[in-house]
């Protein structure tokens, strides 16, 4: 856990433009418009209505090819939008892996652009429809698909760089990690986002317009995605009225409290580095999931 990882490759408007040209001619012309990067893609506007996402480095590329094989499987029966793959781009002109070009959609990312407290009830809806069995089908995720107790290693790494930079880590965050690790696995494995954080879930006008970036789409504990209640909204009411629209059980509540602890702790730690925003978003979860223990204790 550290900071941003650099870019392996420069991606530029000029470089997009040359592909396209050779590629999908019929969108040269357009104007090309960097919208900014996470910690695997890079994302380019390309007029009003389409956006590129493209790897920045290679251990990105699995992730891609996730993308175009597993979500339009799962895509038709979600009520929220989520990407429409319109082209698959080759290599070229220097950039050495295929790329994708989406639909663009309105809104900014979750932490600029708030939610509105119902629209828990929305992810929650979204979620149950999402967190259908696999059936084998879903690719493996060695961070997702695994269960909490081996993430613990890189919590309590993530917690040692935390208290190094002078950031204590609060006793109610060590109280929900010790509860949520020693709860049973659940025996069924569903569909997961695998990434459910606030870059991922845009907003307009108070609403979620899109679910994005399924890189780490894969099958495990819904609990994974669960989190996603922390570390979006702000009222504990609306926490709780997600939670009950879904309907998580204790067990699954208190897990998916383990796995927004893991998510906060990855997001302070790394963002503390290089990512103002990404340890604004840690700090904010950590002291939601505090709130929620005294509550419930």
């Amino acid at each position: 856990m550290s900071r941003t990882p650099a870019a392996e490759v420069n991606i530029t408007a000029d470089l997009l433009t040359a592909l396209l040209r050779d590629q999908f001619p019929a969108l040269a012309h357009l104007p090309i418009t960097p919208l900014g990067h996470g910690w695997d893609n890079v994302m380019l506007k390309i007029g009003d209505t389409l956006v590129a996402r493209m790897p920045r480095r290679a251990v990105a590329v699995a992730l891609i090819d996730h993308e175009w094989q597993y979500v339009p499987l799962i895509a038709p029966a979600l009520p929220i939008a989520v990407p429409r793959f319109i082209h698959r781009g080759e290599p070229g002109h220097g950039y050495p892996w295929p790329w994708l070009i989406i639909p663009w959609f309105a809104g900014g990312n979750a932490d600029e652009c708030l939610p509105l407290p119902d629209e828990g009830i929305r992810l929650a809806h979204f979620l149950r429809a999402l967190h259908q069995t696999d059936d084998g089908i879903a690719p493996r995720n060695p961070h997702r698909d695994v269960t909490l107790a081996i993430r613990e290693p890189t919590v309590l790494a993530g917690w040692d760089m935390i208290m190094h930079s002078g950031v204590d880590v609060p006793d109610a965050i060590r109280a929900i990690w010790a509860d949520a690790i020693a709860l049973p696995v659940p025996a069924v494995r569903v569909w997961l986002h695998g990434d459910l954080h606030y870059r991922n879930i845009l907003i307009d006008a108070g609403r979620i317009s899109a679910v994005i970036d399924w890189g780490d789409i894969c099958a495990g504990d819904p609990a994974t995605d669960l989190a996603a209640f922390w570390i979006m909204f702000e009222s504990r009411a609306a926490r709780d009225a997600a939670l009950d629209a879904y309907a998580a059980d204790s067990d699954l509540r208190r897990r998916a409290m383990g796995w927004a602890v893991s998510f906060a702790t990855i997001l302070l730690a790394s963002g503390i580095t290089d990512d103002a925003r990404h340890a604004a978003a840690g700090r904010a979860t950590m002291r939601r999931l505090a709130e929620d223990w005294a509550f419930a204790g």
